[in-house]
């Protein structure tokens, strides 16, 4: 446990930065990984071509939530000092939970769409 929800929401946002930098190369090392058996086995390009486009949308998503939603979250959290203390209609805390939701929904839509291209991918 911690001692207030501001030190959880900074592990979360460390922890974030380091799932995103595997994520970001996992999907560049599979993409890698598809480009070489297009062009060694027939037919794979075709089977691959989903699952291509879903890691690309997956890569997309994640660094946008790292260098623009969170980049920007934790300059309005600089600006806050502490999220919990400062009101929630604090034009500040009002961008900021926006923000938070947007960076959630990335996050969702990131896991879904990898779950998608795994099946698509195993299945072939």
């Amino acid at each position: 446990m911690l001692p207030s929800q501001d030190l959880a929401g900074l592990l979360v946002e460390f922890t974030l930065r380091r799932l995103h930098t595997v994520g970001v190369v996992a999907g560049l090392l599979f993409l890698i990984a598809s480009a070489a058996m297009a062009l060694t086995s027939a037919g794979a390009g075709k089977r691959l071509i989903l699952p291509v486009v879903g890691v690309l949308v997956m890569v997309i998503l994640t660094m946008v939530s790292q260098h623009v939603v969170i980049r920007r979250m934790n300059v309005l959290r600089r600006g806050m000092g502490s999220v919990v203390e400062t009101p929630k209609d604090n034009p500040l805390r009002v961008e900021f939970d926006r923000l938070h939701g947007v960076s959630v929904q990335l996050e969702g839509a990131t896991l879904l769409i990898g779950v998608v291209a795994l099946f698509l991918t195993v299945r072939n």
